[in-house]
């Protein structure tokens, strides 16, 4: 593409952005500068195709600038190019090729969200608010978020080593095996033959069938004499807003469970749930720590706010924006974030998370180190300031969620029954 084309594709960009400036002085004045400022992107476009090192293939310069200006405005707006695009279609169908983590981007580095069960990176012990540093042995450094996740794919059963810096140790190396993943989002099993345990990994196509199945099957293992329900939502990354406000949903009987307000008023959005409660009104314990973001939250916050639900665990990690995938015919799609997530009271989600009304530490049951003392004590990380929430603090093993090992799991079930047995519930 020849300068004067450079220019002129400025040009027609500045003219179709003029046209949504208001009409008067200000508009002109708006236009102009605009034109400037396009004018400005068509000589640096220049300038690195005449005179850069090497040769840059127009295309790669292009979706360069625009997935910088995208990425320039928050961590979770972006480009994807018709094979990421492509991607990002069927990881929400629930099936994918990867390591099976959710990141974002923090000064430079990608940051672990959460590593989802049963995948290479959970199986390598990664945890919420590890940082990657290096990509075999490239550093991420200077690279985008969608360019750290292209490194990271590739073929099943080819290798990739993580460099990774954890708070409280040296930096070290995973080496991981790529897999398909392929992600069950929603696992249960009864705790003492009466607590339904419900985990939700990830909110995709089939996390509300998932649910209602989940339910249906332990009220008849527990011959429906069930005395609550535990929804474990930790580490758990988020995912699709309709599912979020069908599991909701799925407990409440009225009243809003989310709202979205974007940058125009009219644009505000509000969920309400339908009648009717899988739980037939049993007492719920819902979990959630460090790695419980988005869709996680939107569902902790609104049973939270309507007392339908005790939340327990640590405060969860903070996503409350909402991003609107839009296609660019012939040019794969850009993710926008458009609005905010607020809780029927109102509350922002947005870097300040859901605070659970019980904090329970992750931890582990080990014995006193005192001989003469035969008590089993809980060691909990320990923490300057309860209420940081700091991921590495605040999240649990992967590996033994859900198991006897799991200490918040373990207070969970012993709140529920000490609720059941207030009520004057029989205890088997």
């Amino acid at each position: 593409m020849k300068r004067s084309g450079v220019l002129a594709v400025a040009v027609a960009a500045g003219v179709l952005l003029s046209l949504r400036q208001d009409v008067g002085a200000a508009s002109s004045a708006n236009s102009s500068e605009t034109y400037k400022q396009l004018n400005l992107f068509g000589e640096v476009f220049e300038r690195v195709r005449a005179e850069y090192v090497d040769d840059v293939n127009d295309e790669t310069l292009v979706e360069s600038a625009i997935n910088g200006m995208l990425t320039s405005l928050d961590p979770h707006s972006n480009y994807l190019n018709n094979k990421n695009f492509n991607d990002m279609k069927v990881q929400t169908r629930g099936e994918f090729g990867g390591l099976g983590i959710e990141v974002s981007m923090e000064n430079g580095l990608v940051k672990v969200v959460s590593p989802i069960d049963d995948t290479p990176a959970a199986k390598a012990g990664l945890k919420p608010g590890d940082l990657i540093t290096h990509l075999d042995g490239d550093p991420v450094q200077g690279m985008t978020l969608p360019e750290a996740v292209e490194k990271m794919r590739g073929p099943v059963n080819s290798e990739i080593k993580l460099t990774i810096r954890r708070e409280g140790r040296d930096p070290f190396d995973v080496k991981l095996t790529r897999a398909t993943v392929k992600i069950q989002s929603v696992r249960s099993h009864l705790e003492g033959d009466n607590i339904a345990y419900i985990r939700i990994t990830t909110f995709n196509e089939q996390t509300d069938v998932g649910l209602n199945n989940a339910m249906k099957n332990l009220k008849q293992q527990a011959g429906n004499k069930l005395l609550g329900v535990i929804l474990d939502l930790r580490n758990d990354p988020g995912g699709l807003l309709d599912q979020a406000v069908s599991v909701a949903d799925a407990f409440l009987d009225k009243g809003e469970i989310v709202s979205t307000r974007g940058r125009r008023s009219e644009d505000a959005q509000r969920y309400n749930a339908r009648p009717g409660d899988i739980a037939a009104g049993l007492p719920v314990a819902v979990m959630i720590n460090g790695g419980s973001a988005s869709a996680s939250e939107i569902v902790a916050g609104a049973l939270q706010d309507h007392h339908r639900a005790i939340l327990l665990g640590t405060k969860s990690f903070g996503k409350g924006s909402v991003q609107t995938i839009i296609p660019l015919p012939g040019h794969g799609a850009m993710r926008l974030t458009t609005a905010r997530y607020y809780t029927p009271s109102g509350r922002s989600i947005q870097a300040k998370g859901i605070d659970p009304d019980i904090v329970v530490e992750a931890a582990k049951i080990e014995k006193s180190p005192e001989k003469n003392d035969k008590v089993a004590t809980a060691s909990a990380p320990k923490k300057e300031d309860p209420s940081d929430g700091s991921p590495e603090q605040s999240t649990v093993d992967p590996s033994i969620i859900g198991t006897p090992a799991d200490y918040q799991l373990a207070r969970a079930v012993d709140m529920l029954r000490g609720i059941a047995l207030f009520n004057g519930r029989v205890i088997n």
